[in-house]
């Protein structure tokens, strides 16, 4: 009798020491899992990074082997303007591609207007293209003048940087489209050519012949609605 309360008393030990380890390990699961709960979440770095003259020609090269997108539409005020830009002027039709994708154009203006020479875009006086450009970089392109293009008639090409520039470095934000009958081969050499436009050049028309101020701004804002990757 005694033999038989002693182990029945050693099972009774042992399922409960079994069923106390098991509580802990539970315990100890839940305690893991809340840990882990209240540790803070990495943030993702940012997707795009700060432009400068320093990162900006290693970004465009690698940006250039996968982006190979070359056809754009500039929506505006009086109609479509559709682009083809050059394979072979990599860095400023990747840069093109690129502002296109972060939407920089978006509600931008054809800012400067001279009938018969050329209209330009890129620039507005609203604020908000200003922190659009803050957020992408300052930075400046070089020159790519020698693969053979000309300022003709329907082109587009990258004015020079506002800054003290003696080898007109191109401004990437901004762009001229040549309205000149005959072209504007006096810019050859100077500015680098790397686009033309496929249709829409009655629309450049149209622009160019706003009325403008001393200044060569539209006396009524012409906006460019939207530029988009067509193909």
């Amino acid at each position: 009798m005694r033999l038989i309360l002693f182990l029945f008393t050693v099972l009774l030990f042992l399922n409960c020491e079994d069923k106390q380890s098991k509580k802990k390990s539970v315990i100890k699961t839940v305690e893991t899992k809340d840990t882990l709960a209240k540790k803070p979440i990495q943030e993702p770095e940012n997707e795009f990074p700060v432009l400068n003259d320093n990162n900006a020609i290693p970004f465009f090269a690698e940006y250039d082997k996968i982006h190979k997108e070359n056809k754009v539409r500039i929506t505006t005020d009086f109609g479509d303007i559709d682009i083809i830009l050059y394979n072979n002027t990599k860095y400023h039709r990747a840069n093109f591609i690129y502002l296109t994708k972060r939407h920089y154009f978006d509600d931008t203006q054809f800012y400067r207007v001279i009938n018969n020479f050329m209209i330009q875009g890129g620039n507005s006086d609203d604020m908000k293209t200003g922190r659009k450009r803050h957020e992408i970089g300052q930075y400046v392109l070089p020159t790519d003048t020698k693969k053979g293009y000309t300022h003709n008639r329907g082109v587009i090409s990258m004015p020079s940087s506002e800054i003290d520039n003696p080898y007109k470095l191109a401004s990437p934000f901004e762009f001229f489209i040549v309205q000149q009958q005959g072209g504007a081969h006096h810019l050859d050499g100077d500015f680098t050519i790397f686009g033309e436009v496929t249709r829409g050049m009655d629309v450049v028309d149209k622009i160019a012949a706003v009325e403008t101020d001393d200044g060569d701004w539209p006396l009524k804002n012409i906006y460019i609605r939207k530029v988009e990757i067509v193909e």
